[in-house]
């Protein structure tokens, strides 16, 4: 890892077993420059203490079509770290993207381009850069 370079954690939260997207992901968002910590499928108290230990700039969660899950994930997100951004990605109804949208979270379901997601870890990340760091 570089100096200034934006972490994010990218993780499953549905034991459904497909990886291709995520992986696809991670390998889009590191090629832009992001070093990407890939934390697998984890509970939400896995998922929030990696988060704080390994001080990401932003989460990305790969929904899985359980969005009660991910709900509850995101609330314990916000209560260690309140400021955090979150993206999340996967099988996504409409009225899911609706739903997380109430909370904050950007999402991306199949058909969203690789350019759009890269896009949003930068501007997303930007927040918490150091005002001498330049984006990846």
């Amino acid at each position: 890892m570089t100096a200034g370079q934006r972490r994010i954690l990218l993780v499953k939260t549905a034991l459904d077993g497909h990886w291709r997207g995520l992986s696809v992901v991670a390998h889009a968002l590191r090629d832009a420059g992001f070093h990407v910590i890939m934390g697998g499928m984890i509970s939400g108290a896995e998922i929030v203490r990696a988060a704080v230990d390994e001080d990401v700039d932003l989460v990305g969660l790969n929904v899985g079509g359980h969005t009660l899950v991910v709900e509850r994930v995101i609330g314990e997100l916000r209560a260690a770290r309140p400021q955090l951004p979150i993206f999340a990605g996967g099988v996504l109804p409409p009225s899911a993207c609706r739903r997380l949208g109430e909370l904050g979270v950007e999402t991306y379901p199949p058909g969203s381009s690789l350019e759009a997601i890269v896009d949003a870890a930068r501007r997303l990340t930007q927040v918490h850069a150091e005002p001498d760091a330049a984006p990846p």
